[in-house]
């Protein structure tokens, strides 16, 4: 076989690609291995069935790594910090196109995909809880604090591949901020209610 060790990489790369660009159903693993440039052998050798390339690559692609929410906290303001969050988030997540089209298409036909973006918004949850309750200036109820988190993950997660390239754009839709200020005056933060 022609492996060499950045072909496993190369093999994630493609299909990240042609998933994105094409979608996980019209992409054949044939045209996988021609842009990887290794033959379809090797491909099946790090991933018997292109399910299990789909499952690797929103595995290895889609963790976000350690975020310290410290950084992101805002006293006095927890609309910023949710709006910091937002920031480090697309900032994360930019050169990728796993979250921004393929987990968005795939995610509704292929139950690994939907299990690895439920974990996903598990570990976004527990930052988002973090970076609101030190950015409040009082103690929040538990109940408040993590249903304003799973309501922000939501929003962050259920938003279009089409929002997020206006992100990306524009430093923050007027949008996202409402929908941060609701979240915010919905837990009684100051100045919100």
């Amino acid at each position: 076989m022609n492996e060499t060790p950045d072909s496993r990489a190369r093999i994630l790369d493609a299909a990240e690609r042609l998933f994105a660009e094409r979608g996980f159903d019209a992409t054949p693993t044939s045209s996988i291995a021609k842009v990887a440039a290794v033959p379809k052998g090797l491909l099946f050798y790090y991933f018997p069935t292109k399910s299990d390339l789909l499952c690797a690559l929103v595995g290895e692609r889609l963790d976000l790594g350690p975020i310290d929410a410290s950084l992101l906290i805002e006293p006095g303001d927890p609309v910023r910090a949710l709006l910091n969050l937002e920031r480090k988030l697309s900032e994360l997540q930019a050169d990728s196109p796993v979250l921004r089209v393929i987990i968005w298409r795939e995610q509704r036909t292929h139950p690994e995909v939907r299990a690895k973006l439920r974990e996903h918004r598990k570990q976004v949850q527990s930052v988002v809880e973090r970076v609101l309750s030190g950015s409040m200036l009082r103690p929040i109820a538990a109940r408040a604090l993590r249903t304003a988190a799973v309501a922000w993950v939501a929003i962050l997660t259920l938003r279009s591949p089409a929002d997020h390239a206006e992100v990306a754009t524009d430093d923050t839709p007027p949008d996202l901020r409402a929908l941060a200020e609701l979240i915010c005056a919905g837990m009684g933060a100051p100045g919100l209610a």
